[in-house]
């Protein structure tokens, strides 16, 4: 199954990610990000979820870095 990320830390980028089913969105954030997930703001089809949440084909997870580099 796939998801697509989209990250929005330092240059952005998205791009299809193939997971296996169950994979938590915690457990999908620590192979995806650098530095803790606490560190970004991560919703799954636009809304805040725990997580613990299980990631379904064709999410979209989007993570946003909570705070910017100089900022």
């Amino acid at each position: 199954m796939k998801v697509l990320f989209i990250s929005n830390d330092g240059g952005g980028f998205a791009e299809n990610v193939a997971i296996v089913p169950g994979t938590t969105v915690r457990q999908f954030c620590d192979s995806q990000l650098h530095g803790s997930t606490d560190d970004y703001q991560v919703r799954v089809n636009h809304e805040t979820v725990e997580s613990s949440y299980e990631l379904k084909d064709g999410d979209k997870v989007t993570a946003t870095p909570r705070k910017t580099e100089g900022g």
